[in-house]
C-alpha cells in the first residue's frame, strides 16, 4: 500500500492596504527609521483600518484568494483551521465563522493558538488529518490582527507587529512529497516574558485593567531574543541532521519573520546562503501566525516541485519548532 503524505497544493494571502512606515512611527513614539531597521529589519507594516473588521476579515480574504487561484469549490473542504493569537472574540471560534463565510459548508473548523508558532503547529495538525486517510482537503489559515493588541505608545512593541493572513491547502500525496518530518517543542517557563496580562481567566477585563493598559502585548525583549535565536537555530540544524540534509540539499529556509537578526542567525547555523532564505519582514513586520504562509505566497513562483523546505518558528509561551517539507508543484 502506498504511503500517504500531506502536501501543500495551493497558497493564498491577504494584506491590508494601509502601510504604517517607520517614518510615520517616528511621529507617534520616540524612535527613528535607522534604529528600527538596524535592530529588526522592518521598514513598514500593514494595518487593517476597516471599521468593525477583525482577524476573520483577513482570514476570509486569504482563503478566498486561495480558492480563486486553485479554482476550488469550498464545499470540497473537509476542515478549516485558523491559526491565530488574535481571535475575533472569546469563545466563538474565528475558524468556524471563516468556514461559513467562504462557503465551506461541509467542513468542521477550529482555532489553534500557540503564539508565533501557531501556523507551524497548524501544519503538523493539518498534515496529521490528511495522513490519517480520513480527510482529503484541509485548509490552514494563519491570520492575525496584531494592531488590535499593540500599544502604540510602547516603542518596544509597536515597531514590530503588523496585520496579515496567509492560507495553504493540504491534500494527500502518493509521490512522497509534502511533510517529511517535524520537531516541535514548548516550555511554559517562558510565558511571563511575552504575554498579555489581562482579558483571560486569571485577570478578567475590568475598568482598572483597561486603564492600566493591561490588554496589550508586552515582552522582555532581550530574553525573548536570546531564546528565539538559540531555539530556532538549534531546531533547524537538528531537523537537517535527523534527515541527513546538507546545506546544499536545502532549497529554502522559511523562517518566522520576527527579527532579521534571528533569521540571519538561523541561516548561519544551517549553513544556508541568504539567497535561499525567504524574507519579507521589511514589508510586513511580524504578522505572527501570518508570517510563514505570507512567505510561501511571496516566493511561490520561485518554488519547484521536489524542493526541500525547512520551516522554523519561535513564539511566546515559549513555543518553537521546525518542519521539513518537500514542495509538491511547479507554480509556473
Amino acid at each position: 500500500m502506498t504511503k500517504i503524505t500531506a502536501a501543500i497544493t495551493a497558497v493564498g494571502a491577504y494584506i491590508p492596504e494601509y502601510v504604517l512606515t517607520n517614518k510615520i512611527l517616528e511621529t507617534m513614539v520616540d524612535t527613528n527609521d535607522e534604529w528600527i531597521t538596524t535592530r529588526t529589519g522592518i521598514k513598514e507594516r500593514r494595518i487593517l483600518k476597516k471599521e468593525g473588521a477583525g482577524t476573520s476579515y483577513l482570514a476570509i480574504k486569504a482563503a478566498k484568494n486561495l480558492l480563486a487561484k486553485k479554482n476550488l469549490d469550498p464545499k470540497e473542504i473537509d476542515l478549516v483551521i485558523v491559526a491565530t493569537a488574535t481571535p475575533d472574540m472569546p469563545v466563538a471560534s474565528t475558524a468556524v465563522y471563516t468556514a461559513t463565510k467562504i462557503g465551506a459548508t461541509n467542513a468542521f473548523a477550529f482555532d489553534l493558538q500557540a503564539a508565533c508558532s501557531s501556523f507551524l503547529y497548524g501544519m503538523s495538525t493539518a498534515a496529521s488529518y490528511i495522513q490519517s486517510g480520513r480527510y482529503k482537503k484541509v485548509l490552514l489559515i494563519g491570520a492575525d490582527k496584531m494592531s488590535s493588541i499593540v500599544d502604540y505608545t510602547d516603542r518596544s512593541t509597536c515597531i514590530i507587529f503588523g496585520d496579515g493572513a496567509g492560507a495553504i491547502l493540504f491534500e494527500p500525496n502518493e509521490e512522497g512529497l509534502g511533510l517529511q518530518d517535524e520537531y516541535l517543542r514548548s516550555d511554559g517557563n517562558g510565558r511571563d516574558f511575552l504575554k498579555i496580562d489581562a482579558g483571560g481567566s486569571i485577570l478578567p477585563a475590568s475598568e482598572e485593567t483597561v486603564k492600566n493598559k493591561q490588554h496589550t502585548v508586552i515582552q522582555d525583549g532581550k530574553t525573548v531574543f536570546k531564546f528565539a535565536v538559540s531555539k530556532m537555530a538549534d531546531i533547524s540544524a537538528k531537523i537537517m541532521e535527523d534527515n541527513n540534509l546538507t546545506n546544499e540539499d536545502v532549497q529554502w529556509l522559511v523562517p518566522h519573520q520576527a527579527n532579521k537578526r534571528i533569521i540571519d542567525a538561523t541561516a548561519r547555523r544551517m549553513g544556508v546562503d541568504e539567497s535561499k532564505v525567504m524574507v519579507n519582514i521589511q514589508r510586513y513586520g511580524n504578522t505572527t501566525s501570518g508570517t510563514l504562509p505570507l512567505c510561501l505566497h511571496d516566493y511561490e513562483k520561485q518554488l519547484k516541485k521536489g524542493d526541500n523546505l525547512i520551516f522554523a518558528a519561535f513564539g511566546g509561551g515559549f513555543t518553537w519548532g521546525a518542519i521539513y517539507l518537500k514542495w509538491a508543484y511547479n507554480s509556473n
